[in-house]
């Protein structure tokens, strides 16, 4: 549930950067385009399905390998 609030809260921090540059620029940037969440099949049922969990969320068939504490960190910083 922790990688999805915060692939929720930097899309939200992306989106708010991108209404002040709007607001502030004559050339508005394209819109952000929403963090990839864990387990996500790309656009498949919308941004709603991006936001739930799998069914066994416990369960990590995807492959995908979840970045360590300081590769976050790094991003972040």
């Amino acid at each position: 549930m922790t990688d999805y609030l915060l692939a929720a809260a930097v899309d939200q921090l992306a989106i708010a950067n991108w209404m002040f540059t709007c607001v502030n620029s004559d050339d508005p940037p394209e819109p952000p385009e929403p963090v990839a969440r864990p387990g996500g099949r790309g656009d498949e049922g919308g941004a709603d399905a991006a936001l739930r969990p799998p069914a066994d969320a416990t369960a990590n068939t995807t492959g995908v390998v979840p970045p360590s504490p300081t590769e976050l960190a790094r991003f972040f910083s």
